[in-house]
């Protein structure tokens, strides 16, 4: 079949077939098991704090190490992606990321390694428990910044640019969906085994999805499960020479080079403003509800999974969005940040979250849910603007810059969030802090907008990479 030949719209359903969305399937669950493994500390932090004597800076400095390690990997992520391929990209990345979170149970141990080493040299060293989790960390982070630049990459690569931002709003989806079953089942295992075999049991799950990838992933033009209809019609919006021909040397475009656009800047930079507010809410929210309404253990299950079920309507419905623009004539990027400009109004709520908090704890939980839901739609419509403007070779490095960039922002967030806390925990006024840090949570997107708007005014494709 002609790559170039123009797919019926009547005939797409019946001609065409649907193994793109096992692939996405397949980036949906590790998306799940990717926020699963990095949310178990946050739900067993107000107990790990109260047993290992942690202040409030300190599970921030800890958290933080995940960020900056996090922000730094991406950047690297991208460019090994698109060096090794899709398909052992996500093994080598899950399988580091499941080792760095079974590492966790055993941090105790490992700090005490730490330790004894930086005293052979005669060098200062922090507490035992902080070094520990702060190494378990950072080797989650190197692994798990990979799945990201994977999946849009492995997206790009079995989507046509009409569905992609549909299909990234599923598999990023459980993101939602690990936020949801990780506060039912980690105190569940922890209460059962301790807190060592939450860390341990999450962590194997990665390995199981790493031997259904293998089985199941290829590029589209080696997929033998994959119909010539259905490659046309991946392929259908794309020029012929962005898809390589077997053999052929793809050259390599350099992050110097990719700087010199704004688009990618403008990409960012959205991502430095709003990826941390995502972060505060995964890693402070159990300290919240502990702080402000003295909930812990299985008392957050409910709140939790109820404000992570909202924002699954977000990641997808997200997704859907800029859809009815680009029906009305849009061009997709044009049309995302149509839809990005309304769904960066739905953070403002959570403004509402303390002044109304003292009615019930539900009050800000579903006003967070309100801004964290919009977090996701904007989240899968950022990440599809790379595929909009750059060629295929380029979305993973791309990707990785703004993955950067998103990371730092969270160290940010997160570096705040911990001196904001304890300066006003300090002075018994908690709830201004908490506040503030809501205030920033709730204005960030529509100042990334602003700014991504103003460094890309309209539609502008890349064609000379």
């Amino acid at each position: 079949m002609n790559l170039n030949e123009p797919i019926n719209a009547q005939r797409v359903g019946q001609a065409v077939g649907k193994y793109r969305w096992t692939i996405c399937a397949l980036l949906f669950f590790a998306t799940t098991v990717n926020y699963l493994d990095r949310q178990v500390l946050s739900l067993l932090a107000p107990g790990l704090s109260t047993e290992f004597g942690w202040s409030n800076t300190d599970y921030a400095n800890i958290a933080s190490v995940f960020q900056f390690v996090y922000a730094i990997s991406m950047l690297f992520a991208g460019r090994v992606v698109d060096k090794i391929g899709t398909k052992t990209a996500f093994v080598v990345a899950i399988g580091i990321w499941s080792t760095g979170a079974i590492m966790h149970a055993f941090a105790v141990p490992m700090g005490e390694g730490i330790a004894a080493v930086c005293s052979a040299f005669g060098l200062a060293v922090i507490p035992v428990s902080i070094a520990g989790f702060m190494l378990s960390r950072a080797v989650l982070a190197i692994g798990e910044a990979g799945n990201f630049p994977i999946a849009i990459k492995a997206t790009a690569e079995y989507f046509p640019k009409k569905e992609r931002s549909f299909a990234t709003g599923i598999f990023n989806s459980g993101a939602n969906v690990g936020a949801i079953l990780a506060p039912i089942c980690v105190p569940l295992i922890a209460g059962l085994w301790g807190w060592e075999a939450a860390f341990i049991v999450i962590g194997m799950l990665g390995f199981v999805w790493v031997a259904v990838w293998i089985t199941l992933y290829q590029k589209p033009e080696q997929q033998k499960r994959l119909s010539a209809a259905e490659l046309a019609y991946i392929r259908s919006d794309e020029p012929v020479q962005v898809i390589a021909t077997p053999g052929e040397v793809v050259k390599k475009v350099s992050w110097f080079k990719l700087l010199t656009y704004r688009q990618t800047w403008a990409f960012a930079f959205g991502k430095f403003m709003t990826d941390g507010v995502w972060w505060f809410f995964l890693f402070w929210l159990p300290t919240y509800l502990s702080a402000q309404y003295g909930m812990k253990g299985p008392d957050i299950v409910v709140p939790l999974a109820v404000l992570y079920s909202m924002t699954m309507v977000g990641s997808i419905g997200g997704g859907w969005f800029p859809s009815y623009f680009m029906a009305r004539g849009d061009k997709p990027y044009d049309g995302r940040m149509k839809a990005m400009l309304v769904i960066a109004l739905f953070p403002l709520v959570v403004l509402l979250a303390q002044p109304f908090g003292y009615i019930s704890f539900w009050v800000p939980v579903l006003l967070i849910g309100v801004g964290a839901s919009a977090h996701q739609a904007w989240s899968c419509n950022i990440f599809t603007t790379v595929s909009d403007m750059f060629p295929q070779k380029t979305v993973a490095s791309v990707v990785g810059i703004g993955g950067m960039a998103g990371g730092l922002g969270g160290v940010v967030m997160t570096k705040i969030g911990g001196w904001v806390f304890d300066y006003y925990k300090s002075i018994n006024d908690i709830h201004t802090g908490y506040m503030i840090m809501f205030a920033i949570c709730a204005l960030a997107y529509l100042v990334a907008w602003s700014v991504m708007k103003a460094l890309v005014p309209q539609h502008k494709e890349i064609t000379d990479l």
